[in-house]
């Protein structure tokens, strides 16, 4: 604590929407705050970096990272990795056995250590694999086509035939793929969604479980809305004490199960944010099915949770255990009392917006 210069935003390659850079900017402010330093704002390109700084990247850092001066996950919020496709839902799934192109770096024992714990799918880097995958898919039923890079299920789409298989694929960008990887999935039927994650930040590890809830954007689509925490003083283990219920409980193994396989076969991944999807629904035979969806290694959607509960356990060292929420909806509505408000405006894309955060007791 106060050994930091200052804390850097680090903003990312992709295109982030205001409200999301406010809320960076907001959640960088607080862990600014916590770790008893100056908050500094973007970091520059080309600006030269003198002394120890801590950073907010955007996203998840790919490659070198020593010119910035950190030396593990104690000096930045989110995670890096050595080659980009690990920082995707590309990871999440084989490839299949004799594929036309693989990103450098992949590894097919990842993916079989992780297949127990995971959907049927595959990921692939050509568009012609896709269509193999797909079609050996969907003999067991529906499948979902997955963008790797997509958030909060912008994107996505479910084909239930080869025809519609071809159409879809047809829309995709072949160099794109190639580029940044597809996922194809088993479609699951109603699912539950949990989150499942774990942050250290100042010499304090939180972890949690959660649940997501969807919203309408404006425009008729089911997107992300949000997430209500459980945080507990402590790492998975601590989690595990608690009194879960069964489903939250498998959730919580296959994530862990998913992380510690990731960090086995791909060591160089350092991570202080870690955070995991598992879904939980009927597959097309009307069988119960659990998987680990992707991971997040990168400031998300529960990170103003995370921060704000972060806030609450440094204050109160006796502290334990605690309900953080993260709420968004597509209206111009004020956040009800006793919220924090994150964003309250017009979102360029979506029409109008408000984010909050909430934080309480179990």
């Amino acid at each position: 604590m106060g050994a930091y210069q200052g804390l850097l935003l680090l903003p990312g390659t992709a295109q982030h929407m205001a409200h999301e850079r406010m809320v960076q900017r907001q959640l960088g402010e607080k862990l600014a705050d916590l770790l008893g330093c100056p908050f500094l704002g973007p970091c520059q390109p080309g600006t030269q970096i003198r002394g120890r700084h801590y950073y907010l990247p955007e996203d998840t850092l790919v490659g070198d990272v020593g010119s910035l001066g950190i030396d593990g996950p104690d000096d930045f919020f989110g995670g890096q990795v050595e080659h980009a496709f690990l920082a995707t839902k590309a990871i999440s799934h084989p490839a299949l056995d004799a594929p036309r192109h693989l990103p450098v770096g992949w590894s097919e024992r990842f993916a079989r250590q992780v297949e127990s714990v995971t959907l049927q799918g595959f990921s692939v880097f050509a568009l012609q694999d896709a269509t193999e995958a797909g079609k050996r898919l969907l003999r067991d039923g529906p499948i979902r086509l997955k963008p790797v890079a997509g958030t909060g299920g912008r994107g996505q789409q479910v084909v239930r035939s080869h025809p519609e298989l071809e159409s879809a694929l047809a829309a995709l960008d072949e160099q794109c793929v190639r580029q940044q990887g597809l996922v194809l999935e088993e479609d699951l039927q109603q699912p539950d969604t949990y989150s499942v994650g774990q942050i250290r930040v100042a010499g304090v590890t939180l972890s949690y479980h959660g649940t997501q809830q969807l919203t309408d954007d404006g425009h008729g689509n089911q997107v992300y809305g949000g997430s209500r925490l459980t945080l507990v003083r402590g790492d998975y283990l601590a989690l595990m004490t608690l009194d879960l219920p069964r489903a939250v409980r498998l959730a919580v193994q296959q994530a862990r199960i998913f992380e510690l396989a990731a960090l086995e076969v791909y060591p160089s991944i350092q991570a202080s944010r870690r955070n995991y999807d598992v879904a939980q629904g009927l597959n097309a035979r009307g069988q119960s099915r659990s998987g680990v969806l992707e991971q997040s290694w990168r400031v998300g959607g529960a990170s103003a949770a995370e921060i704000f509960a972060l806030e609450a356990f440094i204050k109160d060292p006796q502290l334990q255990t605690l309900q953080a929420s993260t709420h968004e909806f597509y209206q111009d509505v004020p956040p009800p009392p006793g919220s924090i408000c994150l964003y309250q405006g017009q979102d360029s894309e979506d029409g109008p917006l408000a984010k909050y955060v909430k934080v309480g007791p179990l």
